[in-house]
């Protein structure tokens, strides 16, 4: 955060790799519900660094789910708050399939993507209620 900064400036990464436990249909298909838990991770995080509370994630204002994820695939998620208010933060969250796996090759093979590929998108809120609240900051 620079000095002259009036709000903290958070972002996150995470990436995990989806496993057949993560697989919800055929084919090894992951549901999209798996990538709002991630993104919830995120804002749980932020939460935390924030105002030293986990607090809520009250809700999404916009989400895409835009291309489908398999067991097998490595998902980065990242995360940067873009307002905070007094006891809110909104959020706005990506999340791209940077490794798939090859089956066509082999059970193990595996391939970096040369582009990662943007599966997902949302905007959402996340809520510290103002006696739970550990740190200062400065809203916007």
């Amino acid at each position: 955060m620079s000095n002259t900064a009036e709000k903290p400036e958070y972002s996150s990464t995470l990436r995990v790799r989806l496993g057949a436990h993560d697989a919800h249909y055929g084919g090894q298909l992951v549901n999209g519900a798996h990538l709002l838990s991630l993104f919830g991770d995120i804002a749980t995080e932020f939460a935390i660094l924030c105002d030293g509370d986990e607090g809520l994630l009250a809700g999404y204002e916009r989400v895409e789910l835009l291309a489908p994820l398999f067991a097998g695939d490595f998902v980065e998620v990242t995360g940067r708050i873009t307002r905070v208010g007094r006891t809110s933060r909104r959020i706005e969250f990506e999340a791209y399939k940077v490794i798939t796996p090859r089956l066509d090759i082999g059970p193990s093979a595996a391939d970096v993507l040369a582009e990662p590929l943007l599966v997902g998108r949302a905007i959402g809120t996340t809520v510290v209620k103002a006696d739970m609240q550990r740190k200062t900051r400065t809203a916007s």
